[in-house]
Parts: C-alpha cells; structure tokens; sequence
C-alpha cells in the first residue's frame, strides 16, 4: 500500500522539530521550505552568488537524515569570528551554495544532498529563486527583507514576496504543486508566523495548490508569541492571518499547546525574541477551522519553549487515520 504523504511548510527552527520525528514514521514524508531570508550567513551568500539562502535548507536537512551525531557537527559546525571572511558561516551553508553554483541551481543541489545524506524524504525550496519579503504594516509602512522586519515598532497587516535579482512574479520550485496536490496532509509550522510560514504561502503558485488540494491542512500554532511579529496574538489570530493570507478558510486543524510555561523557566538572554506564552481563543477558533486538538505539546530545553515532535506527530498520525477511516 502507497504510504500516505505528509508534506511540512515552513522554515526556520520550527519545522525540523517536527520533520525529525516524522522520518522515523511510515509515511512519504516532503517539506517545502521558505527562501526568504536575507540575514546572517544566507543573507550574505544570497547577496554574494546571488542564491537561494542555504541556512534555512540545511537545518530540513539535518533533521530529516539519519546522518550520525558527528557528521552532522561537522555539517553544522559556524567558523568562529576571527575567522576574517568565512565567520559566522555554518559549513552546511558554504557545501549547498557551492554545490548550488556547481549544479545551477539549490533546488538541484538539495537533490543530490538528499541522496549523499540518506535522507528520508523529499526537500524543495519553495522557489527556486532567491525572495524578498516586503512587510506592510497597519499603518502603511512598508519593510523590506525578512531580517529588518522585526525592527519597526507596529503591528503587520500583510505580507508579500517579489523576485529578489529580477523583476517576474515569483514561481513555485519544481515538484512543489504536485506535491501539494497528491498530499494527504499539509502541516504548516510551527515557526515564525510572517518570516517562515507566510513567504511560502503567498507564492501564488502555492497559494492556489492550497486552495485546490483535498489535503487536510494542518496549522501547528506556536507556544510563544514573538517580538516583532505576533505580539499580543492569540491562536486565534494566528489562523486569522493566514486564512486572510489564503484568501478564505483553508486551515482543517488546529493544534494548540495548552501545558503551561514556566516564566522562570525561560532564558531571556538566548531567547529575547520570544515574549509570553500565546493567549488561547477556542471560540475563535472554532469560527475559523473545522477542528481545534488541544493537548500538551510542550518540550522544556536549554531555558526555551520548543513543540515536543514525538508528542505533534502522534496527534498528526491519529488526525491521518481518522480521515482514511
């Protein structure tokens, strides 16, 4: 029997969570991850070979291979700051851009990375073209580039991708529609709401696979609000603002963590762009999706607050049977 396919969207920390306990399971796991981000090493990299940024890929990549611990500390290994002009770069990012100059493209260079890591699955960008995130707030004021986002005090009414080094309207990578299309689920995040989820979605290749797919769509909402972009949310102001993304009411489930964190518990100085723990709405939710599964999805680590994989995917597994039965 063909395993059922599960495809994750997102970027960022959030998704690998959840793509490291889905490859151990018995389905055809994909993820289709953002291309937008113009910070840090894959901000420089984009600007310097004019690529997609590799940062975002990578950590996919580790989380859905079964590569041992030490080679992926090699692969994760960041030059120090004294190392003039390769510091700050992780190894992972200089192997996929250089491997993306060899073979043209990072979407063929994320191929053949699946392949030498023994990686469960499938991963796409989610354009094979380098983006910039444009953020309008509320009170008309536009940012450009994911990395400044967080810098303007306001509140975010939308957000929209362009082409970053031309001027056409920005296209789906290869394979990502039709995997969209022939998904059985559709998992969004966890991750940060406008800077890894939204610059995938508003590609209006995908937009329009979202809205056509009979896949379930499955919104894992985050634990914490974040500076920048979601304070004061709710969880039900997550799924509002991607449902106003969409275009209408696309989000099935909604899977909401309800154990409590421990403000003592957070370490403030690793994580100070994480605020307080997301207010629950139930009844706004259940306006916006079909289904609302509250439960604990917590995981304590290292002074955050982090989705436990194990624990989203059970619930994920039992959401996919429950549709097939």
């Amino acid at each position: 029997m063909r395993k059922p396919i599960i495809t994750v969207i997102g970027g960022g920390t959030g998704i690998p969570v959840i793509l490291n306990s889905l490859r151990r399971e018995e389905v055809d796991l994909r993820a289709i991850v953002t291309v937008a981000d113009d910070g840090g090493s894959s901000g420089e990299l984009r600007t310097a070979m004019q690529l997609t940024p590799p940062g975002d890929l990578r950590n996919v990549l580790v989380a859905m291979s079964d590569m041992p611990k030490f080679y992926e500390q090699i692969f994760q290994y960041r030059f120090k700051d004294s190392d003039g002009p390769l510091s700050g770069h992780p190894l992972g990012n200089l192997i996929i851009a250089g491997i993306s100059e060899m073979q043209g493209s990072t979407y063929n260079a994320m191929q053949i990375l699946t392949k030498f890591f023994h990686t469960t699955g499938k991963i796409y960008p989610s354009s094979e073209q380098a983006l910039t995130l444009h953020a309008v707030f509320q009170d008309g004021h536009e940012v450009v580039g994911e990395s400044h986002i967080a810098d303007y005090q306001g509140m975010i009414d939308h957000v929209f991708v362009t082409n970053t080094y031309n001027d056409e309207e920005p296209t789906a990578s290869r394979k990502v529609v039709e995997t969209i299309m022939e998904s059985n689920m559709i998992v969004l995040g966890p991750g940060s709401l406008f800077t890894s989820i939204l610059p995938n979605l508003v590609i209006p290749e995908i937009r329009e696979a979202l809205l056509a797919t009979k896949a379930q769509v499955v919104y894992v909402c985050n634990i914490m609000t974040q500076y920048g972009e979601t304070e004061h949310f709710t969880d039900a102001d997550h799924v509002a603002v991607l449902n106003r993304h969409l275009g209408t009411d696309v989000i099935d489930t909604v899977l909401v963590n309800i154990e409590p964190v421990p403000q003592s518990y957070m370490n403030r100085n690793h994580f100070d762009e994480y605020l307080v723990q997301v207010e629950h709405d139930f009844k706004g939710l259940s306006e916006l999706s079909k289904r609302v599964i509250s439960s604990n999805f917590l995981r304590l680590e290292n002074g955050g607050a982090f989705h436990d994989g194990d624990l989203v995917v059970e619930e994920l597994l039992t959401l996919l049977r429950g549709v097939k039965e």
